[in-house]
Formats: C-alpha cells, sequence, structure tokens
C-alpha cells in the first residue's frame, strides 16, 4: 500500500503548480496580451508550452527548494509535517490572491510557509538562514533589476528608433513579441516550474532514505524523469487555464503599453529571472515581470503607472511573507500536536 502521506505531498506538490500557473500566468503573457501584441489565447499556448521546457529544464532551483531551506535533522526528524504545511499556506494564500487578481509571489510564498513550520516544529535553528539571507536579498534586487532593466531598454530603443516610422516598428515588436514571450515563459518554468520538483523530489528522499535522488534528478534518468514531467505540466496546465483576473491587473491596469514596452518588459524580466534560476536562486517572477512593466512604462512619464494598482502589487508582495508565514506554522503547530 503507498504511503498516505507521500501521495498527499505529490498531489499538493502538483496543486501548488496548477496555483502557481493560474496565477503567474501573468507574468508570461500580461505584456504581449496588454500591448495587444499577441491574442490571449495564443500568448496562453505559447506560454504554456514554453513553461513545460523551463521546468524540464535544469534542477539547480529544485535542489535549493528541497534541501537547502530546513536542515537536515528537522527533515530526518518530522518528515513530510514541514512540507505538508509550507505547502498548504501557499496553496491557501495563492488561491485567495487569484480570486482578486492579486499578483504575489508563489515561490516566497511556500519558502516562507516551509521555513515558519520548521520553527513551528524545531525553533529557529530549523532554518538555513544563510539560504534565507539570498532570498530574502533577491525580494527587493530582483523587481529592482527588472525595473531598472525595463527603464533602461525602453530608453534605448526609444533613442534607436527615434526616426522610424511608429507604425512599422509596431508590426515589427509586435512580432517580436513572440519571442519574448516564449523566453520570459521559459525562464519562468525554469524557476517557478522547478519548485513542485523540489517538494516531491524532497518526499521522496524522506519516504525511501535515499539522499543520492537528488545527484540523479534528470529528465533523462528513467529513475526520476516522472517527478519532472508531472511537475512541469501541472504548472503548464494551470498557465494553459490562466489567471485572466491577474493577467488584467499585470497587463493592463498597471500601465497602457505598446508593442515595444511590452518586448523591453518582457525581455528584462526574463533575463534576470534566467541569471537567478542558473544561479539556483528562487526568485519572484510576478515581482520582476510587474517591476519590468512599471519601468517601461515610467519611461513615458512617471504619472503614466497607475501607482495606485502598483501600491496595491507591492502591498501583497509585502504581506505574502507574514500571511504564509503564519498560516505555515499554524498548520504545523497543529499537525504536531496531532501526530
Amino acid at each position: 500500500m503507498p504511503d498516505p502521506f507521500l501521495v498527499l505531498i505529490i498531489a499538493l506538490a502538483l496543486g501548488f503548480g496548477l496555483v502557481n500557473g493560474f496565477n503567474d500566468a501573468a507574468n508570461a503573457v500580461a505584456a504581449s496580451v496588454g500591448s495587444r501584441a499577441i491574442s490571449p489565447r495564443n500568448a496562453i499556448i505559447l506560454a504554456a508550452c514554453f513553461n513545460f521546457a523551463g521546468a524540464a529544464t535544469g534542477t539547480a532551483v529544485a535542489q535549493t527548494i528541497g534541501k537547502g531551506i530546513l536542515v537536515p535533522e528537522v527533515i530526518s526528524e518530522f518528515g513530510y509535517l514541514p512540507v505538508i504545511a509550507g505547502l498548504g499556506a501557499v496553496i491557501i494564500w495563492g488561491s485567495i490572491a487569484t480570486r482578486y487578481g492579486v499578483p504575489i509571489s508563489l515561490t516566497h510564498g511556500f519558502v516562507a510557509g516551509l521555513a515558519a513550520a520548521g520553527m513551528a516544529l524545531a525553533g529557529s535553528g530549523a532554518v538555513v538562514w544563510g539560504v534565507m539571507r539570498r532570498i530574502l536579498i533577491s525580494v527587493a534586487a530582483a523587481p529592482a533589476l527588472g525595473f531598472a532593466g525595463g527603464f533602461a531598454l525602453m530608453v534605448i530603443l526609444m533613442w534607436a528608433l527615434r526616426h522610424r516610422a511608429p507604425a512599422r516598428m509596431r508590426v515589427v515588436f509586435s512580432r517580436l513579441q513572440w519571442l519574448t514571450t516564449a523566453f520570459l515563459a521559459f525562464s519562468h518554468g525554469s524557476n517557478d516550474g522547478q519548485m513542485p520538483i523540489g517538494i516531491i523530489t524532497m518526499a521522496m528522499v524522506i519516504h525511501s532514505g535515499q539522499s543520492g535522488l537528488w545527484e540523479r534528478l534528470s529528465i533523462a534518468n528513467p529513475e526520476t524523469w516522472w517527478i519532472i514531467a508531472i511537475s512541469a505540466a501541472a504548472i503548464s496546465i494551470g498557465t494553459a487555464v490562466g489567471g485572466w483576473r491577474v493577467i488584467r491587473t499585470v497587463g493592463i491596469r498597471v500601465t497602457a503599453l505598446e508593442p515595444s514596452q511590452g518586448f523591453a518588459a518582457q525581455f528584462s524580466a526574463a533575463a534576470v529571472i534566467e541569471g537567478a534560476s542558473r544561479l539556483g536562486i528562487p526568485v519572484s517572477t510576478t515581482h520582476c515581470a510587474s517591476a519590468a512593466i512599471m519601468g517601461v512604462g515610467a519611461t513615458r512619464r512617471l504619472s503614466a503607472v497607475r501607482w495606485g494598482v502598483a501600491r496595491r502589487i507591492v502591498i501583497a508582495w509585502i504581506i505574502t511573507f507574514p500571511v504564509c508565514g503564519g498560516i505555515g506554522y499554524l498548520i504545523a503547530w497543529l499537525l504536531k500536536s496531532r501526530f
């Protein structure tokens, strides 16, 4: 008979991937939909395909999530409990945020829920604070780089193309946005898409006691390919369904976008996210993409950005850590008292 806790964690991890796709669908497609370069249906299909490709490529972020947040002793002693609590926290908060059209960082939500769950079970010594510091730094650095990159690239494009016919440039950048939408979706998959991979692999290590499974984790390995395949499929299906309220918030309500601006925002955000993925740092694709859109909007004039909407997004980013941490702590405390 299969281990019921293992089955539960796999189900929750796939649910996390689905919710991630629902909410973070906006990251890859909002700029192209907002600039009217690609139809919503085509943008979602393109993003779903490249999300899958990104999630199936590399495991650096999965390794950080699965064995970098909590010390091994906590996993050995409490097994599945902190993982269940962290997943429960981010699924609850992610579902609420998506319901109200608020883009949040599901990556950071899970990290906060998992870390707080570990503290509820074993105190502050349960957390690998060196890794947590890197992640916390990325909370500020990633959106700042996204905003600055979007602003700078848009200024360069405006100067380089100042003598070109606007109508012609609109057509060119509408086509180029197919490439940047694919690039941003791929980078999203290679970062956020690896979250379920790390969670399921961690659960499999707990179940089997084989820590060497991390070294064998690969789409080409007959022992572990299914972990990557089902995780990539979950986030792609979530993206295909699409979080339409979030897409409307990020792509339309933050600022009005032209195709060249959508191109600059998507390229800048994707470059930051992909760089972080190669370093194994889980960053918020939501933060990067939303900040890059704000950056390109600010090149026209500061008033071009609807700062009221932007403020609402930033508040949601900030409260994600304490909300998910609190929910994760509570769930872990209840599980500890029960089991």
